[in-house]
């Protein structure tokens, strides 16, 4: 009885022992197949990998090929054309003369609608006649729309001079009422004589950004005939052809031109305590007015 079982146990012994030697060469046979398998994949993933790179090394090469030949088709084409030509400007570069605002003041001008002119030279203001005594005015006017960021008619000067200045109205402003008003209006401007030489004057003119400029015929007619006493601004100066850009209220057919500097040096009004007022910057945060808008009747610039 005894060795039956003892048998049994190592048949027992025998088969399990068996049985764990196969499960062993099962599990080595599967890691085998799978290892194959996983081999299999990376091969192909390294072909898919190679043949993608070479197509963009072909592709490469085919766009410096084209590259190549659109080059050799222009030089062809244009010989002429170097490495440092200029490019072609579109859109030229605009007339700074276009920003300068130039009213005129008369009836006359207003009487035959012509380009800046306003309904102010036939108005009657505090007795007296705009067309009459409004010079000044609008080279105020000329000076706060052309070189600030905003805009105003010689009316609405006039109207601005009388609230902030003590300006009465009614007839010509005076140095003292015009530089009270354009600082008002933040502009850094001072009032002076006419200079000793030329020379002072031109750099005045030059160290400045615009003047206003008392001439009298009865100083020179070089230019100005039959003027008592009249104010003009001047933008602009330009030392190669020591010339201004002039604003002249007075008269159509001297407005918006350049004349020679010299010809307004000869013509100030010496009779006068102060001949010019010069305009050395604007400052934004000192403009207590900032006004928008230039409205009334007027015939706008083109």
């Amino acid at each position: 009885m005894k060795k039956n079982q003892k048998r049994n146990c190592d048949r027992k012994n025998i088969v399990s022992t068996f049985e764990e030697k196969m499960k062993k060469v099962s599990k080595a046979g599967m890691n085998s197949k799978r290892n194959k398998i996983l081999l299999v994949i990376l091969l192909l993933v390294l072909l898919l990998v190679i043949g993608w790179a070479n197509k963009l090394v072909r592709q490469k090469a085919v766009k410096e090929t084209m590259t190549q030949k659109n080059t050799d088709i222009t030089i062809q084409a244009s010989p002429e054309i170097t490495a440092t030509q200029e490019p072609v400007q579109i859109q030229p570069t605009r007339n700074p003369e276009d920003n300068v605002y130039s009213y005129l003041q008369g009836p006359r001008s207003w009487g035959q609608k012509i380009t800046w002119s306003g309904y102010w030279g036939t108005t009657f203001m505090d007795g007296g006649s705009f067309g009459g005594f409004g010079c000044g005015l609008c080279c105020i006017a000329n000076i706060y729309s052309s070189i600030t960021p905003y805009r105003c008619t010689p009316v609405q000067a006039y109207e601005y001079a009388k609230k902030h200045t003590g300006y009465a109205g009614g007839g010509a402003i005076d140095w003292g009422y015009m530089r009270r008003t354009l600082s008002k209006m933040g502009m850094d401007c001072n009032v002076s004589r006419k200079p000793a030489t030329y020379r002072e004057f031109q750099g005045q003119i030059m160290n400045h950004t615009c003047m206003i400029a008392l001439v009298s015929s009865s100083n020179s007619n070089c230019f100005w005939k039959d003027t008592p006493g009249h104010y003009v601004t001047l933008f602009l100066y330009d030392k190669n052809t020591d010339s201004v850009f002039i604003a002249d209220s007075g008269e159509p057919k001297r407005n918006r031109k350049r004349i020679a500097l010299k010809k307004v040096y000869r013509s100030l009004k010496t009779s006068s305590p102060w001949q010019t007022l010069l305009v050395k910057n604007y400052n934004e945060n000192q403009d207590h007015w900032k006004h928008k808008k230039a409205t009334g009747n007027w015939i706008h610039k083109e």
